[in-house]
């Protein structure tokens, strides 16, 4: 007999949080080889939606493009500026030659894409990595925010669809509402005030707090931009990879969007 779909994102979910918890635990190759997968297939899904808009994304630059970042923040082998000059040059240079339907479309769905995708999936990375003296900080961080992420995600959808009446985006996503919101805010900062009791004691409380509140905000919101996007390029899910829970790019819209934030307040505020 065949599962039905609640059944089947249960099962999944059984399955695969436990693994990527245990890989962000562990870090090195294996949790490299983890953000590599996230930042190469979320940038494939969202070069599928592109040619809805009759954006062309320059496949095979892009995936080079997305892994250099990725592994400059594991293994740091050219300066970061030298990527970020390049990259532009090297896709306008194939452009060029390549003769596709709209030159500008095609180098802004992969420009975007890049530095939407790319860059945010090596800021996890470079979380990860951030704690060299005491390595497996960064793993107990990693968990810590996708926990956070997924308690904010349930608080939401739970409280939103019970009490909810205001609309929060409806023009991106119409059922979100304020109150499920306001519930994933308060849940995200009430999580990481849990776990700075549990596995988070090297970090302030005010570290606490504001990672609690950049997942809280900027988070949701990156759940938001990847709504927009699929919403503009007419698809329900970034695809159907997982099984009753779409793409990558859907399970990981709000890690990706976070993740800059978190890891800029590490490299400036966390000594």
């Amino acid at each position: 007999m065949a599962l039905n779909n609640t059944a089947l994102r249960i099962l999944v979910s059984v399955v695969t949080i436990p693994l990527i918890l245990f890989i962000s635990y562990i870090g090195g190759i294996y949790f490299f080889a983890l953000t590599l997968a996230i930042g190469l297939v979320s940038f494939y899904e969202f070069s599928v939606m592109t040619k809805n808009k009759n954006g062309f994304v320059q496949l095979v630059a892009g995936f080079i493009a997305v892994a250099a970042l990725i592994t400059n923040f594991y293994k740091q082998f050219t300066p970061f500026e030298v990527i970020v000059i390049v990259i532009p040059v090297v896709l306008l240079l194939i452009e060029l030659f390549r003769n596709r339907n709209s030159a500008i479309a095609n180098l802004g769905a992969t420009l975007l894409g890049i530095f939407y995708i790319g860059l945010c999936a090596a800021t996890i990375e470079g979380i990860r990595e951030f704690f060299t003296s005491e390595y497996l900080n960064g793993g107990y961080l990693i968990i810590s925010i996708l926990i956070t992420i997924w308690v904010c995600d349930s608080a939401a959808f739970f409280i939103g669809t019970a009490i909810g009446k205001h609309k929060l985006f409806p023009r991106v996503s119409p059922k979100k509402s304020w109150e499920g919101a306001i519930a994933g805010f308060v849940f995200s900062i009430l999580s990481m005030i849990v776990l700075k009791y549990l596995v988070l004691q090297f970090l302030s409380f005010t570290d606490i707090i504001v990672i609690g509140l950049i997942v809280g905000t900027i988070g949701q919101l990156g759940d938001l931009v990847e709504s927009l996007l699929k919403r503009d390029a007419g698809v329900k899910d970034s695809s159907s990879i997982i099984p009753g829970h779409g793409g990558i790019f859907d399970r990981f819209d709000s890690f990706l969007f976070s993740s800059p934030v978190i890891y800029l307040y590490l490299l400036y505020f966390v000594k």
